[in-house]
């Protein structure tokens, strides 16, 4: 049987080695610690002066009035006599659907020729790129379409269901105007782009009016002038 000396020993001698590997390992761990996270100060000798210099581009000129840029759907208010009135907002009438063209301005193509035999069918309306775009009248967007032809497009049928209103080679849709959309006249939905076979550079709105024949198909029906429309802001018959 141990005696009391020799339990009191071992205890001690036990204490002895915990406190020595306690202490190698204290020092060991602060070793690999220092090692792998200390950071070498850069010497700013070391780090190369910019070699190149960009001039600030200068920012595009902002049309003085964009129609409805949050596309809260609500009636545009007259800005310049360049812009569509309120009061001809607010018209039975279309209103030209590009902001800050004139009813003088437009350019009656209905009856151009084109490619393959076709005819315009439509109007060319001539602006900068980006201008905006907006609803010519009341009523929904029911397909938004890329083309070769078209290039970025947007078919509205209008409140009364009879006209599909087609805009044509836009640089990109407005935000939130999507299938579904209930846009009021003057609405921005749009921007002036030559997407499509429009040839670069060659900026405008490509603007029909069709009859609706088929409710199920938006891509199609009769097509009507919309230059003497839009020239005295009346509305399809």
């Amino acid at each position: 049987m141990q005696t009391w000396f020799q339990k009191v020993k071992r205890i001690v001698f036990a204490i002895y080695l915990f406190a020595i590997h306690a202490v190698v390992i204290y020092f060991v761990g602060d070793l690999l610690l220092r090692k792998y996270t200390s950071i070498t100060p850069v010497d700013n000798s070391s780090v190369a002066a910019p070699t190149e210099v960009r001039a600030v581009p200068t920012p595009l000129p902002v049309p003085q009035y964009f129609g409805d840029t949050t596309n809260t759907n609500t009636n545009v208010n007259a800005i310049s006599n360049a812009q569509p009135s309120y009061e001809a907002a607010n018209s039975p009438g279309l209103i030209i659907p590009v902001v800050g063209v004139r009813p003088d301005q437009l350019i009656d193509t209905f009856t151009s020729a084109r490619s393959e035999g076709r005819t315009h069918d439509a109007i060319d309306i001539m602006a900068s790129s980006g201008t905006p775009v907006i609803a010519a009248t009341d009523g929904e967007i029911v397909k938004c379409f890329d083309s070769e032809r078209g290039g970025i497009t947007i078919y509205q049928l209008t409140s009364d269901r009879k006209f599909i209103l087609y805009y044509g080679h836009l640089q990109r849709r407005a935000d939130g105007i999507s299938v579904g959309t209930r846009v009021q006249k003057g609405t921005t939905i749009g921007f002036v782009g030559d997407t499509g076979n429009a040839g670069p550079g060659n900026y405008h709105l490509h603007f029909s009016i069709a009859i609706v024949t088929d409710p199920k198909r938006f891509s199609s029906g009769t097509y009507i002038n919309p230059y003497p429309l839009l020239k005295n802001g009346e509305y399809p018959q």
